[in-house]
């Protein structure tokens, strides 16, 4: 992963991005020494996004299924006609 300083950034945005873009790779932006940010590629973004939505509604469903809170197939099937009908 690339490291760049702010003021690096400031100067260099435009030779960043274009780099970003061809590289796919997250650069992380320092300010003062210390890790500030991440710039990432408006791609690879909204994949994580698409990801981290799977991811937690795979959650919300495995703690239902903890709690009980479940139903047959045949139930699920007779709500949803309602909406699919």
């Amino acid at each position: 992963m690339k490291t760049e300083l702010v003021t690096t950034l400031k100067r260099k945005a435009t030779d960043i991005i274009d780099s970003l873009q061809i590289e796919r790779e997250p650069v992380l932006i320092t300010q003062h020494g210390k890790p500030a940010a991440y710039l990432v590629d408006v791609d690879t973004f909204e994949a994580t996004q698409t990801r981290l939505s799977i991811l937690e509604g795979i959650a919300v469903g495995e703690h239902a299924v903890r709690e009980g809170r479940v139903t047959s197939q045949a139930e699920a099937k007779r709500r949803l006609s309602r909406w699919l009908a």
